[in-house]
């Protein structure tokens, strides 16, 4: 099934410098990734850029935190869990992070969004301690996790039936979604009708809907192919300038790290090993702090 591409921001917009990449082959198999123009990415984010734009994004701060799992009683090896992590996040701020398998990110989504508690530690968000769920944040996975006999518009809207709304509103903020993701005219689909790409813009549309001021997102474009993954990224970074969201994406793919992230943060072993704008870094900078993390070392540049 054909892709629906009126939102795909046209790779000579100001933002988008393809650029060639050097991939190490574990990285991708791509040769060529759109890479942000890091100098209009910063400036996009100024706030001479965002006047009249909707900013709902929030400040995230980590102060020493820490979660370390039980032992498994079988003998085998014990997940290393994570931290002690400190890590601030700037309101509309895009981070990505990076790490192996292991590493720690998925702990650290779990702690972000209540599923685990910190044993040590503080968190905040916008100024308030983070210590469970909360309706300013969502979480895009990288199943999409879609309703089979809901529609397009009813799993769009979903999530709003726990708000405060009544219909009409909740009908608004779900097409609002639908169109900010290029997929208005598949709101009376049923997800069997759609592609891979189609679904994650669905999932992506769900959380949009929710107008959260922090976006966690788990390796959302992991299953796709190149192709579509490329594409979404640079559909997400347009939604990103213009909602303003507070994002954290986590990825194993360092290329896809570069071309979107502000900031990257790279994990190893549960350690900070790499905190940096991603102006400053190669994949090469990246495997390579990812390396030295499994010693103990951390970088910040």
């Amino acid at each position: 099934m054909n892709e629906h591409h009126s939102r795909r921001i046209p790779l000579n917009d100001p933002l988008i410098d393809v650029v060639q990449v050097k991939r190490e082959p574990a990285v991708g198999a791509a040769a060529t990734l759109p890479r942000v123009n890091q100098a209009a990415h910063h400036a996009a984010s100024t706030p001479a850029v965002r006047a009249g734009a909707i900013r709902t994004g929030a400040a995230l701060s980590l102060s020493d935190v820490e979660y370390r799992y039980a032992a498994d009683p079988s003998g085998g090896q014990q997940a290393a869990g994570l931290g002690p992590l400190t890590l601030s996040i700037q309101p509309g701020e895009f981070v990505c992070v990076v790490g192996p398998s292991g590493s720690g990110k998925s702990t650290l989504l779990g702690l972000l969004s209540g599923f685990l508690k910190p044993q040590q530690g503080q968190m905040t968000l916008a100024g308030r301690p983070l210590s469970g769920p909360v309706p300013e944040l969502t979480l895009v996975q990288q199943e999409h996790a879609l309703f089979p006999w809901l529609t397009v518009l009813g799993n769009v809207g979903f999530g709003l039936k726990t708000r405060r709304l009544g219909r009409s509103e909740q009908r608004a903020r779900a097409l609002a979604a639908l169109k900010q993701v290029g997929l208005e005219e598949y709101a009376s689909r049923r997800i069997h009708q759609l592609s891979g790409g189609q679904r994650q813009r669905v999932s992506l549309a769900r959380a949009l809907a929710v107008q959260p001021s922090l976006l966690l997102l788990d390796e959302p474009f992991s299953a796709l192919d190149v192709n579509t993954r490329q594409q979404l990224g640079q559909e997400l970074l347009g939604i990103w300038l213009t909602q303003g969201s507070t994002v954290l994406f986590v990825t194993h793919n360092l290329d896809e790290a570069l071309s979107l992230g502000q900031r990257v943060v790279a994990l190893r072993a549960g350690q900070l090993a790499l905190d940096a704008p991603a102006c400053d870094l190669t994949a090469g900078d990246l495997k390579a702090a990812l390396e030295e993390g499994a010693t103990g070392a951390s970088k910040k540049l």
